[in-house]
């Protein structure tokens, strides 16, 4: 990505320790870790969900008189080092790559989660989007800090609104609609819907038509429902795979529109069902679904 001179995806969310991803720094030295070993502890941190940034390894730790919990793997990280070697009267630093395993610090015996400061929601309810939602009757869970669909449990997993920041791109409201909007595009998908072929690997031609077709499902359904959905920093990073795929076969963005554009029929017509059960469920008297 980094090669191909694309921008790395950013989310419209914060980490669900309350704050920003903040830099990784050694949990007994205070030293920030640099270079390519930032990306490599944020996206252990992000899948394994540590609510830390804190890291170092296990002797470190045990210095400090901190044990790592048995059967805890470490995350290999790099660093260079110098070799010195004489040829003759001179001296040869030779640099090489040493690896090395850290810990984080939520993997020790004992670890006590930071506190989360509680703060309200800079989401804005939108009651006509959330009928349009809660009409699709889509199993949509709230927690953790990722955003996606589960094509194998038939679900969708949301950070929670708190979350959700505003940026110069667009509002907190917006981002979570438009992202929530995004994964009930991929729900479209499953084979007791649409039925589209899912990528199971970024970068793969169908993965990055997958990708289209759910964000432009989620730029349909903004328009539709009034939410403003501007240009996102990580939609550079998809358009690179788009245009790779233009150039592979010029119909697939005609394709993606016309794949999209069925997925929001899909959701249409599960507004139709939605209002009928309520006035059914309104006749005899039973609580609004």
């Amino acid at each position: 990505m980094v090669q191909s001179g694309r921008p790395p995806w950013r989310q419209p969310w914060e980490g669900g320790n309350g704050s920003p991803f903040s830099l990784p720094r050694n949990g007994t030295t205070g030293n920030r870790y640099n270079g390519f070993n930032i990306p490599i502890l944020w996206d252990a941190a992000d899948k394994k969900g540590y609510q830390t940034h804190n890291w170092a390894s296990y002797k470190q730790w045990a210095e400090q008189g901190k044990q790592v919990r048995r059967g805890e793997k470490g995350t290999q990280i790099g660093y260079y080092n110098t070799l010195i070697k004489e040829d003759g009267d001179d001296e040869k630093k030779i640099p090489f790559l040493r690896v090395s395993s850290v810990f984080n610090e939520q993997q020790l015996e004992g670890f006590k989660p930071p506190q989360i400061i509680e703060r309200p929601s800079l989401v804005e309810r939108l009651d006509n989007v959330e009928q349009f939602i809660g009409n699709i009757g889509a199993d949509i869970r709230y927690g953790g800090e990722r955003a996606f669909y589960s094509i194998t449990g038939d679900y969708i997993q949301m950070p929670p609104k708190v979350l959700f920041i505003s940026s110069k791109h667009q509002t907190a409201t917006e981002g979570f609609y438009s992202t929530e909007l995004h994964e009930l595009g991929h729900l479209t998908g499953h084979k007791s819907r649409c039925d589209r072929q899912f990528g199971k690997r970024f970068g793969s031609e169908a993965y990055a038509f997958e990708e289209l077709v759910a964000e432009n499902c989620s730029a349909i359904c903004c328009a539709e429902l009034g939410i403003t959905d501007g240009p996102q920093p990580h939609h550079a990073d998809y358009l690179a795979n788009w245009m790779e795929m233009g150039r592979l076969d010029s119909t697939m963005f005609m394709k993606a529109w016309s794949e999209a554009s069925k997925a929001f029929a899909w959701m249409e017509m599960q507004q139709t069902k939605g209002e009928m059960l309520n006035t059914i469920s309104k006749a005899v008297g039973g609580p609004r679904l």
